[in-house]
Order: C-alpha cells, then structure tokens, then sequence
C-alpha cells in the first residue's frame, strides 16, 4: 500500500521553514527551492501542498497568527480570577512580543507586516487578525469599565485600536533598538494604567 501523507502536518513543517528563512534572511529570500530544502522536503511536496508562494505565505502568517493567539488565551485561562484590566495587561504585553524568547517570532511577524503592504492575500489575513484581536481588546476594556463608576465610560473599540496600534509600535521600537524591553514595558503599563486613571462619578458628588 502507498504510504499515508500527513498533509496537514506537512504543511505546517513548511510554515515552520518559512517562517525560519524568514527570521534570517526576511521575506525576500524565500524561495520555494531554500524552503524545501529547509523543511526536508522535495520541491514537487511544497507544490502540492500550496499552489503558489503567496499561498504558501498565507498559510505560514496564518501559522504565527494563531500561535500568538493561542499563547493569549492560554495566559488568560492560567489566570481566571483575574481582573478584566489584568487580563487586558497580559493580552496587549503577549502581542508586544516584548520578551527576548520572542525577538524571532517579532521579526517574522513584521517582515510579512512589510510584505503585506504590496500583497492583497497577506494584508488580508493581517486585517482579520488585527479584527479578531481588537473585538477581544474591546470586550476586556469594557468588562474592565463596566461598573459605571467613572464620569466618563471609556470607547472600549477607540481604547482597543489604540492598545493594538501601540503593541504594534512597540514591537518594532524593541527590535530595532529604539528601546529596551524594559523600556518598552513601561510604555504599555503606564498607558494601561491612564486608561483607569479617571474622575469617579462621587468625586463630583455634592
């Protein structure tokens, strides 16, 4: 009998390759003949697993994407109990890439952030992602906000876009130098600390 092919399991040991090159080389010098050679694969096993290199691209932005958000959703669930403002503090510090373990996943992710901008495949993949990741930013500021306490009841979508655009920022201010992790760090808790620092309703009271 022909021996089985885990095509699932081969496409992602090609994303793995890509994703490789990637961190070294950037975008542009991936070619499909270094990325079967990476995965130890043949090049004929890449073609029929992705019809083009921008699929096989797709798939691999795909693979980072989901990686990182499965790191999210495991930070939350180790820690039930926690605050929504918590939980919001470790979502935006595990999407900054901040730490050293993820300086390689931080470059892949802004390389394909940079090709995205000429490839309508990419940038939308990238689009849904930045959704699916704002929608959950929204929910935690407004679980956070939703005792009613404050003058002014936050714009949980507004605070959402502006958390993602700063970890964004942030990510690439760390991987060129501008600032250190630490440095970074402190640029995300203090903004995430403003958002909660607002004029209560009873401090206007009488």
């Amino acid at each position: 009998m022909p021996r089985q092919v885990d095509h699932e399991g081969r496409r992602q040991l090609i994303a793995e390759a890509v994703c490789q090159l990637a961190d070294e080389r950037g975008l542009e010098g991936v070619t499909l003949r270094d990325v079967a050679a990476r995965a130890q694969v043949s090049m004929g096993a890449v073609q029929r697993c992705f019809r083009t290199k921008e699929e096989m691209l797709v798939f691999a932005l795909g693979a980072v994407g989901e990686r990182v958000a499965e790191r999210v959703r495991a930070r939350l669930v180790r820690s039930p109990a926690q605050s929504a403002a918590s939980a919001l503090g470790h979502a935006a510090t595990e999407i900054s890439l901040l730490r050293e373990e993820h300086r390689a996943e931080a470059r892949v992710w802004l390389a394909f952030v940079a090709q995205a901008a000429v490839s309508k495949a990419l940038a939308g993949t990238l689009k849904a992602n930045y959704a699916a990741l704002q929608e959950a930013f929204a929910r935690l500021v407004a679980e956070a906000d939703e005792s009613g306490a404050y003058e002014v009841p936050l714009d949980a979508h507004h605070e959402a876009r502006t958390l993602l655009a700063l970890a964004d920022g942030l990510t690439a201010h760390v991987l060129i130098g501008h600032l250190t992790t630490r440095q970074a760090q402190d640029v995300l808790h203090t903004h995430l600390g403003r958002l909660w620092e607002r004029p209560t309703r009873h401090a206007h009271s009488g």
